[in-house]
């Protein structure tokens, strides 16, 4: 393997390459887009897109695609070449326009809408987020220029997984700035949602794989016996990686990095044959692309291996599920990390108030929280120490459970871990008891229980 610093981040069409690439003026202008939505003008487009092209070609790319995640649980593209019209003499060249990377138009008509429009009406577009960097993905036969691009309707509707993600960053940002200004911080610009997402899995031999046709059609076992020795005795959990698996990873991590995915993490997790990759945070979106690269990855690499790698939530009954564990905060785009909650918590009121908005959040809309992990293959991970969980409940231990109990009670935080009474200098607090609207819910978290 070679130097992971070397490596990482090399089929990556990053900030350092755009800033060695890019006329100063116009990589100026993009990240104005990137930071703040700006309009990007039609003509940096076009130099945006050339030096693109030319990147990916130095890299083998022939073909470029929209990569966008439409309602289908997997990702989706199209490959169009750089190719322009023949010329008179017969000769072609290699094009790539700024319209070509701002915008496309695939057909939607088979995409899965909800129900928002006939099958006749089903055009759909897609736009570059190019809040999340282009990338070069490399094959056998050579190489394609993904980029990275939400799908909607003519008329704005969602039709993908990252145009709602998208619209509520936008929605997190707007009110996390309109918080943190009311404690006089002037400086942050914007309030960004950083994701790390777990990601495990299951690794079995293709040979045997290929034997059951329940696990090629459903992704699942649907009968057999249950083996003779399972995970009772938790001996798998950070046990020793098989040398065969091992090498596996290797090429996972190695492939990853190249992406840009900050593959940290690796161990066997609780149930026999199965395994965890964690990355590094990343801001949401980014996150989530990275994410979809990871499954991709584990598969195609498993394949090469004589593996098969299953992703289903619940592939065999007796034993542990696989998870995809969401560590998440909020960060401003100078560095201040807003559910930090210092060495003082009691004191520290900015965190407090991000801390009981989010509660407050998960109190009001469980519902969607739920409904939003629900489906066919996670529901069959629930019951034991597995989540989702089918009641939503908060988590905050010994030591903040005990200030917001003295804060709902008293408005002030006496902090009775140390003994020590410390004010917190707020007088006006939120009513945090059910009102009557929330008395006609079934709500599965509220705080009368302080």
């Amino acid at each position: 393997m070679e130097n992971i610093t070397e490596i990482f981040g090399e089929n990556v069409f990053n900030d350092s390459v755009m800033q060695a690439r890019l006329p100063k003026k116009v990589y100026a202008q993009l990240k104005d887009t990137i930071r703040e939505g700006k309009e990007l003008d039609a003509a940096m487009a076009d130099v945006i897109a050339h030096e693109m092209k030319e990147w990916a070609i130095e890299k083998g790319a022939t073909h470029y695609s929209h990569w966008f995640q439409p309602l289908t649980g997997a990702t989706a593209e199209k490959h169009d070449a750089f190719l322009s019209a023949p010329k008179e003499n017969g000769k072609v060249l290699m094009e790539f326009s700024g319209k070509e990377l701002i915008k496309g138009e695939p057909d939607a008509s088979s995409f899965p809408s909800g129900g928002l429009r006939a099958t006749f009406e089903a055009r759909g577009y897609t736009a570059w987020d190019c809040t999340s960097p282009a990338f070069v993905k490399k094959d056998e036969k050579g190489a394609t220029l993904y980029i990275p691009t939400a799908f909607c309707s003519y008329k704005g509707e969602a039709l993908d997984e990252k145009t709602p993600l998208l619209r509520s960053m936008e929605a997190v940002n707007k009110q996390a700035l309109r918080l943190i200004r009311l404690f006089g911080n002037t400086t942050s610009r914007r309030v960004t949602p950083s994701v790390g997402a777990e990601q495990e899995y299951f690794i079995i031999d293709r040979e045997k794989y290929l034997k059951r046709k329940d696990l090629i059609f459903t992704g699942r076992t649907l009968f057999g016996a249950m083996p003779p020795k399972g995970q009772e005795l938790d001996d798998h959990y950070f046990g020793v990686i098989r040398e065969r698996i091992m090498n596996f990873m290797r090429d996972v991590n190695e492939e990853l990095w190249k992406m840009g995915v900050s593959a940290k993490t690796q161990h066997n997790e609780v149930a026999p044959g199965q395994h965890e990759l964690a990355p590094i945070y990343a801001q949401c979106n980014v996150a989530a692309d990275h994410n979809q690269l990871v499954m991709e990855t584990l598969k195609s690499v498993a394949y090469r291996h004589g593996l098969q790698c299953l992703l289903h939530e619940k592939p065999f009954d007796g034993v542990n599920g696989s998870g995809k564990h969401n560590n998440w905060s909020l960060t401003t785009d100078d560095g201040i990390n807003l559910l930090d909650p210092g060495k003082t918590p009691h004191e520290n009121i900015q965190f407090l108030l991000m801390l009981t908005c989010i509660l407050k959040a998960v109190d009001r809309h469980a519902d969607l929280l739920r409904e939003s992990a629900a489906d066919v293959g996670n529901d069959h991970r629930l019951g034991a120490d597995e989540a989702p969980p089918a009641i939503i409940s908060v988590y905050l231990g010994e030591q903040l459970e005990d200030v917001l109990a003295q804060l709902v009670s008293t408005g002030e935080a006496t902090h009775s871990l140390h003994g020590a009474r410390l004010k917190t200098g707020v007088r006006t607090l939120p009513d945090f008891r059910m009102d009557a609207t929330d008395r006609n819910r079934t709500s599965p978290f509220a705080f009368t229980g302080y």
